[in-house]
């Protein structure tokens, strides 16, 4: 079946400037774009519509918005206290389901409480005693759980701090609920994932629509697992059942056997392409590495040594996987730098090194990457400005801050650059809304009206080419990423024209309609 689109205004995402106003698409491809192209097959009229090429969050972590979109939101705007997120909780649709049914939520920074501290099992507790809970704080390093969440999972004040993290516990030795960094939030999720297998593939199916509202027709999964199942076998089975989006799996190292092969597989629809390495935590839970101390003392945590940060890329490279490496802190990011910087890249294709977030770089860094070799990626997030300005200016000092979020200079070096969310890693209740992080990679501004950097602002078509060519090519989404002749005819309708709205505006664009194979997967 072919058909012709007309009478729109269709960014190709080749470069910043280019638009056609027609397009034709065969057989789920695109046939060709240009302006006022003869009429092939059936003729949609986009009545002036803006089309953009399907958008692409390259550093996301799907199964856990899979389990938020059930749970419950504790962020701003709607909870900006403990009180508030009790409330919150026993509104979930898991209250009172049984003590078989674990309440789930997700996206607390202590921060932006009201008590300016993090919940604690005592907290949750006064919500149930007999129904697990487990809330994820907003970096999805942390979490916490009342005392039926640390029974199932077998911790009390006998049980020793797993390597990398940290159980939380009270002046007596109790634990406190509060789970600190991956290592020790897998204690809970381990005994969270005793619910059913179904479940989970049930609650990724239901994910679908969520990022077809967003536009979003390609995601990458950036916390594959091995244990209790696989993640290729979860989405496996969740596209059998109807999970739409294109999705690239990012295994754990730490879950990997490191003497096994685990080579790139399957295809554009689900493919494995990588492995995942955690440097250091975040900012906002002052567990990013950096050179400096935080106000408090603390140094941060790094997670991993030089001589294992070595051992995983020489996997990546006798692999040939990509390896996506979650740096925050600026002794985080020089680490993975002062590792790789002399490297030959081994993909040819698509960068070798990603840096996921890169939040604190300095003039130096940018250099050494420009000087280097390596094909470097640059995935960052203006979600985390835009909804965590108060703990940046907090924890940093003005020095610091300085470096937060070098958007425009990420641009500008040599590393390609993607826009992406990490959702549902920050406390915002539209985590993943790429309209969002335009708006604040575009206008600098936080949600409390702050300006973080202005001078690293980029414009509008920049920031939707990090969402689309260069995102594409990040995640090695090959038929994706351009409104081009050959790729496939995944696209986007939005429901204003994002280029002539005015930047205070840019959050409020949405979605019309998402197009994935030249067939229609969502409409508003």
């Amino acid at each position: 079946m072919t058909t012709t689109y007309v009478n729109g205004k269709i960014f190709l995402g080749t470069d910043e400037t280019s638009f056609a106003d027609s397009m034709i698409i065969d057989a789920g491809k695109i046939k060709a774009v240009g302006t006022a192209l003869a009429p092939e097959g059936t003729v949609v009229d986009l009545h002036g519509q803006t089309v953009l090429p399907g958008l692409i969050d390259c550093q996301t972590h799907p199964k856990y918005i899979a389990d938020a979109l059930h749970g419950t939101a504790c962020t701003p705007p709607n909870v900006n206290s403990i009180k508030e997120m009790q409330e919150a909780l026993r509104q979930s649709p898991s209250f009172g389901k049984g003590p078989d049914t674990w309440i789930e939520g997700w996206g607390f920074d202590e921060t932006k409480l009201a008590e300016h501290r993090s919940p604690n099992r005592d907290d949750l507790d006064a919500v149930s005693t007999t129904q697990p809970i487990f809330i994820y704080r907003s970096d999805c390093h942390s979490s916490v759980g009342n005392s039926k969440a640390l029974e199932l999972a077998g911790i009390d004040e006998h049980t020793p701090d797993p390597v990398g993290g940290k159980i939380e516990r009270f002046a007596d030795g109790r634990p406190t609920g509060f789970m600190r960094e991956v290592a020790a939030s897998q204690l809970l999720i381990r005994a969270k994932s005793a619910q059913s297998y179904e479940n989970d593939v049930t609650n990724m199916v239901n994910s679908s629509k969520h990022y077809l509202a967003n536009g979003l027709v390609a995601i990458g999964e950036m916390m594959g697992r091995m244990k209790p199942y696989t993640t290729l076998r979860l989405y496996q089975d969740a596209v059998k059942a109807g999970f739409t989006p294109k999705t690239s799996i990012y295994y754990v190292f730490d879950e990997l056997d490191p003497e096994a092969p685990l080579t790139p597989s399957g295809d554009q629809q689900l493919r494995v392409a990588g492995i995942k390495v955690f440097m250091d935590g975040s900012i906002s839970g002052e567990t990013a590495f950096n050179k400096e101390p935080y106000p408090s003392g603390k140094m941060g945590v790094s997670l991993t040594s030089v001589e294992k940060l070595k051992q995983e890329v020489a996997f990546a490279q006798k692999n040939k996987l990509q390896i996506a490496i979650h740096a925050m802190g600026n002794a985080a990011i020089q680490r993975v730098i002062d590792i790789t910087k002399d490297l030959q890249p081994w993909l040819p294709d698509m960068p070798s090194v990603r840096i996921e977030h890169a939040s604190l770089m300095t003039d130096e860094m940018f250099a050494q990457i420009d000087a280097s070799p390596m094909n470097y990626a640059l995935v960052t997030q203006p979600i985390f400005y835009f909804a965590e300005d108060e703990s940046y200016r907090n924890y940093l000092s003005p020095e610091q801050f300085k470096t937060a979020y070098r958007v425009k200079t990420m641009l500008n070096s040599s590393a390609l650059l993607g826009l992406s969310s990490d959702a549902p890693c920050t406390p915002w209740a539209e985590p993943d809304s790429p309209f969002y992080s335009i708006y604040a990679a575009v206008t600098r501004k936080a949600a409390n009206g702050d300006v973080v950097n202005p001078e690293e602002a980029i414009t509008v078509p920049q920031a939707i080419l990090g969402y689309t060519r260069d995102a594409a090519k990040i995640g090695g989404f090959d038929q994706n990423g351009t409104l081009t002749a050959g790729k496939d005819a995944d696209f986007v309708i939005l429901n204003k024209d994002i280029f002539t709205t005015a930047p205070e505006e840019l959050k409020d664009v949405r979605v019309s309609e998402t197009w994935i194979g030249g067939q229609k997967v969502y409409q508003n």
